[in-house]
């Protein structure tokens, strides 16, 4: 299996990108979360890599660091989760974001990437439960119950994840829900 490459990078052609290594080229498909933290075409690259062998096609797979190669094969292995969906998966939340909505059981941030129903969050959530975390090494911590429920009342009202997480980071400690909902609500609209 091919672990990692490093060469060229001289095409990107997204979710594809084309790295050179003495003089071959490599095409790979990325997460978008990985293709935008690449640097200029003609700079050097490295990639952790997974290479998938099938009947009609070799597919390289490339990630900017191992902890999303391990969440990568960690949610091909889900029934009725892709290489395709699990890219999709990467593209729409961090490691350690998909890691904090596991131990957290929240199939609603699940449920807002592209290809990715109640279902299929629900099935996820369940066979993936302690599987992220010591192995892939992202830093899981529990939200205290209260910012809990503010963070899903605001993923509900339609805001994103990232933009719910850094509401919570401006709220002060020992703050009600009523009041953590409102003030959140204010930090965004700034």
């Amino acid at each position: 299996m091919i672990g990692r490459i490093t060469g060229t990078l001289i095409e990107k052609l997204p979710p594809t990108l084309c790295v050179d290594v003495n003089g071959v080229g490599y095409d790979i498909e990325v997460p978008m979360s990985t293709l935008y933290g690449l640097p200029e075409l003609g700079a050097r690259v490295t990639l952790y890599t997974h290479l998938t062998v099938r009947e009609d096609a070799h597919i390289l797979y490339g990630f900017a660091s191992a902890n999303e190669r391990s969440a990568f094969r960690e949610l091909i292995k889900v029934s009725g989760i892709g290489a395709r969906t699990a890219l999709a998966v990467l593209s729409g939340l961090s490691v350690s974001d998909l890691a904090q909505a596991i131990t957290l059981q929240e199939p609603g941030r699940l449920t807002r990437v592209p290809g990715i129903g109640k279902k299929t969050a629900e099935r996820l959530l369940l066979e993936m439960r302690g599987k992220l975390g010591a192995d892939i090494g992202a830093t899981v911590h529990a939200l205290p119950d209260t910012q809990t429920d503010i963070l899903n009342a605001l993923l509900a009202l339609g805001y994103s994840d990232k933009e719910s997480q850094t509401a919570l980071k401006t709220l002060p400690e020992g703050t009600s829900v009523s009041d953590g909902i409102r003030l959140a609500l204010k930090a965004l609209v700034r």
